[in-house]
């Protein structure tokens, strides 16, 4: 379930970008927007979803450690820990 919604996400991101791709050609089409704006606010909206993108994992990840931690069960670290101590 979790592989889905992350593809999910991801499958919309790529929409959404193709999506505002084409409306800023539009615009260039038009003479009301040119090439250099359209390439800088790219970068910008590329720069900006890697950065949340990133946010996103690390707040899965601390939700996921968190959700193990509620629910009392053995992690990896937990288990070396003990065969550390068996020995």
């Amino acid at each position: 379930m979790l592989k889905e919604l992350i593809y999910t996400g991801l499958g919309a991101t790529a929409l959404l970008k193709d999506k505002v791709e084409d409306e800023l050609k539009k615009l260039e089409e038009k003479g009301k927007i040119d090439k250099g704006d359209i390439k800088g606010f790219i970068e910008s909206l590329e720069k900006k979803g890697k950065e949340q993108d990133e946010e996103f994992k690390e707040q899965l990840k601390k939700s996921i450690k968190e959700a193990i931690s509620e629910l009392g069960l053995v992690t990896k670290d937990d288990l070396e820990e003990l065969k550390k101590e068996l020995k």
